[in-house]
């Protein structure tokens, strides 16, 4: 009903907020994560992902601490970032090569924003600061993997199962599923972008001319938002850059909306996922207030 109210009072607001949610969709997050989302589907639905974790083995479980299979996830989400982190995680749950408690893990620890994003948003689009790109780094993606690993050092490991996968498993039905499943996927992102592009112009209003409000309500509700209004405020520069860690660190409301999306009927906790992005927030935050 509010949704409905706003679009009735400010009909502007709504067709310019939703056009700038889906231009950013359409122009950056498409071409960026359809080609690996559809890869990553087939790699999975082939057994070859199988493969090549049992080729690795010894490697990845002196890294991972004994969970081979999690090392797909870390990759996937550290590299090309949020929700590749939630979604191959869901993927892997749903085929049985991982427990739930691992499952739960990796979803809220490589579920984070990518480094594209931070180094040419955040730091040299937003804030100037392009230099800073290594030390924010470790500032957003060490708490996060450190906790993870140390939590999973601390469960228990489902059992790769035996591979019956051949190289015929790569067929046009796996190609064309993997195809759809992109596409479902990146469509729910663009509509989830849009709501909360809205909900984004919504704070605005309701701030008015109270700047920290504003600040406040955009970071929170959706991150680019909230990096901008952060950016473009009066703060210092060292209170800037905390802000907008902080924001980045959480993911905001819109970045816990697309992940419940991704994973939605495979067990994986939501409330671990808000408490453990809680927890790094403060220790990304945390960080950065000692670095800079």
């Amino acid at each position: 009903m509010l949704f409905i109210l706003f679009i009735l009072i400010y009909p502007n607001d709504c067709v310019k907020a939703a056009a700038n949610g889906l231009i950013l969709w359409y122009e950056n997050i498409l071409p960026a994560l359809l080609p690996f989302t559809i890869f990553s589907n087939m790699l999975i639905q082939s057994g070859y992902l199988d493969d090549l974790v049992r080729a690795a083995m010894p490697l990845l479980n002196r890294l991972f601490f004994h969970h081979p299979q999690a090392a797909y996830p870390i990759v996937a989400g550290f590299l090309f970032g949020f929700p590749m982190g939630s979604k191959t995680t869901a993927d892997l749950l749903k085929e049985g090569k991982l427990s739930i408690q691992e499952a739960n893990i990796l979803c809220a620890m490589c579920n984070n924003i990518s480094p594209v994003f931070v180094s040419s948003y955040l730091l040299n689009a937003s804030l100037g600061i392009g230099h800073k790109v290594w030390q924010t780094y470790a500032v957003l993606y060490l708490p996060p993997l450190v906790c993870g690993l140390f939590l999973l050092r601390l469960t228990k490991a489902l059992p790769l199962k035996k591979n019956t996968a051949s190289g015929s498993n790569l067929n046009f039905q796996i190609i064309d599923a993997g195809i759809m499943n992109g596409f479902e996927t990146l469509l729910k992102l663009g509509g989830y972008i849009m709501l909360f592009s809205l909900l984004s112009q919504m704070c605005i209003r309701l701030a008015g001319n109270h700047d920290p409000v504003y600040w406040c309500l955009a970071g929170v509700t959706e991150i680019t938002n909230g990096i901008h209004a952060v950016a473009q405020s009066s703060l210092p520069l060292a209170a800037k850059y905390e802000a907008a860690v902080a924001a980045t660190a959480f993911g905001g409301l819109s970045g816990f909306a697309q992940t419940a999306s991704m994973v939605k009927e495979t067990g994986i906790s939501m409330r671990f996922y808000l408490v453990f992005r809680l927890v790094q927030t403060l220790c990304s935050t945390l960080l950065a207030v000692c670095i800079f």
